[in-house]
């Protein structure tokens, strides 16, 4: 009964994490509205971020984002998993 409980409990957090990173938000194509899903985002730091990829081009990594006007490293690194900026 353990053994079915612990499969369970795996499956349920391979799961989980697979939705997570089905979920991430591509930095280089995703829309303000995409953006302010992300914690400490609101509607003007998104589109400072859509500004920014305009003036700059695309993000070559996600640590990048702490360039923009007004986000940290703090906010990079909280939202770290939910974000990428590789080609699908």
């Amino acid at each position: 009964m353990n053994f079915i409980k612990s499969l369970v409990l795996g499956l349920s957090l391979s799961l989980a994490s697979l939705a997570a990173f089905a979920a991430q938000i591509n930095l280089n194509t995703a829309s303000a509205a995409q953006l302010e899903t992300l914690n400490g985002i609101g509607a003007a730091k998104a589109e400072a971020i859509v500004d920014f990829r305009k003036e700059h081009g695309a993000f070559k990594s996600v640590d990048e984002l702490a360039k923009v006007k007004g986000i940290g490293q703090k906010t990079v690194d909280k939202n770290r998993d939910q974000m990428t900026v590789a080609a699908k």
